[in-house]
């Protein structure tokens, strides 16, 4: 609570900082660009940490523009410096440009049909989380700053940043290793923004959360040791199966019953169950493999300790071993309260302040986390749903049918433009 009223004190008295800086020619000028250039990374998607043909588009791009550039960062990641006629802060701008293993499905004239390899198998690709937009929307906010350096009290960072979904196994990358590899130094960033497009959200909209925004996400592996049998003798082995089952249930008590849920959300998700080679074969082992979502760190503590001790009880409870990893996995998304309530009046001037939304956190996560804990950052979600859709009409990330609306992109030219200017501005 205290959040929101200070965001509505804010709100109020630093209007002042949500100024027309006279960009509206400028910005409705590269819109068809944007369109364009979202059309052609959607049709040619690349899987993270292999974005290389994306990345190669993008400098380009910058070069044109006047932009100091610099490539190879955290493997494909593009950075750009844009300085400004005025002294003043650094400010970054950060788009995300990995694609999914997923194979489309809709039926758009720009429909991807890529192919590439994951985990050693073939699978299609697609920009099944906007990121395609993002790119675009990142190129054309820095066409029209780079048209307006004379309005610009500082320095623009623009960070196009790859591995967002998870670098491969066995690989370092996304908004950690660039962090790591020092993108928020030379010259070093103040602050940060992102968006992220929203296909439930519709175009013309614009929702945001201070404080915790999304949520903490960590990986793990349970294994369960038991003995091996056949299959009409159970009671000549250790059923691993069957106990791995029962670790499935408990884990759901502890979200249901061990949680304040009233406090924070939290998931535990078993996404993969495997163990066995044959119908008739009690195995030796079995594994879980699921995701863990928490906001708040206490909270995410006591989930990982009662994994831990939950699955070791209960496979002794059956006369099995259980072992539990679970990895650091991305942060909270953390959006800086102040950093929120005096951009908030930027959002408010270019979306309309009724279309502007105070929302509850989501469970989904970002790896923009990791800029934030280095730098007060917000991040915010840029409605991409077809205004004229039903309320249920809209197929969610990470589908195959996933679809954004490009009436959306221009706004969020318009609010990255505007939320880079007025916070040099005000910090001047």
């Amino acid at each position: 609570m205290k959040h929101i009223l200070a965001l509505a004190l804010c709100t109020a008295s630093l209007s002042i900082y949500a100024q027309d800086h006279g960009l509206e020619k400028d910005i409705a000028a590269v819109e068809s660009k944007v369109i364009e250039w979202r059309r052609d990374m959607h049709q040619h998607p690349e899987l993270s940490n292999r974005e290389f043909k994306t990345a190669e588009k993008i400098a380009a791009h910058l070069k044109s523009l006047g932009i100091e550039v610099q490539t190879g960062v955290a493997h494909t990641g593009v950075v750009g410096l844009l300085k400004g006629d005025h002294p003043g802060k650094v400010v970054a701008l950060r788009a995300d440009i990995d694609a999914l293993p997923v194979t489309e499905r809709n039926d758009l004239p720009f429909k991807s049909v890529a192919k590439s390899e994951y985990l050693g198998e073939e699978v299609g690709v697609m920009h099944a989380c906007g990121h395609d937009t993002h790119i675009a929307i990142m190129m054309g906010t820095a066409e029209v700053l780079a048209k307006n350096k004379d309005k610009i009290h500082g320095t623009v960072k623009f960070i196009f940043q790859p591995a967002e979904e998870g670098a491969p196994p066995g690989e370092e990358g996304g908004a950690e290793l660039m962090v790591k590899e020092g993108v928020l130094d030379n010259p070093k960033v103040d602050a940060i923004y992102g968006l992220h497009i929203g296909s439930y959200l519709p175009v013309g909209h614009i929702a945001y959360k201070p404080g915790g925004a999304m949520a903490a996400a960590q990986r793990f592996v349970v294994t369960v040791k038991g003995k091996q049998s056949h299959g009409s003798q159970p009671w000549g082995g250790i059923d691993p199966i069957f106990v791995a089952s029962k670790i499935v249930d408990g884990y759901q008590s502890i979200i249901s019953r061990e949680l304040e849920l009233t406090k924070e959300a939290a998931v535990i998700t078993v996404g993969k169950i495997s163990g066995g080679v044959r119908n008739n074969i009690i195995p030796e082992s079995a594994e879980l493999i699921g995701t863990i979502r928490t906001l708040d760190y206490d909270m995410q503590k006591q989930v990982n300790d009662r994994m831990k001790e939950m699955a070791e009880n209960i496979a002794k409870a059956y006369r099995a071993e259980a072992t539990v990893e679970i990895a650091k996995g991305v942060p909270i998304t953390y959006n800086d309260p102040d950093l929120t309530a005096t951009s908030l009046p930027s959002l408010q001037e270019v979306a309309g302040a009724e279309n502007v939304h105070l929302i509850k956190a989501i469970t989904g996560a970002e790896d923009f986390s990791f800029y934030q804990e280095n730098i007060p950052g917000f991040f915010y979600v840029l409605g991409g749903k077809d205004p004229n859709a039903g309320p249920d009409e809209h197929f969610p990330h990470h589908t195959p049918d996933f679809k954004i609306d490009d009436s959306g992109l221009q706004l969020g030219v318009k609010a990255m433009t505007e939320i880079a200017l007025d916070y040099l501005d005000r910090s001047k």
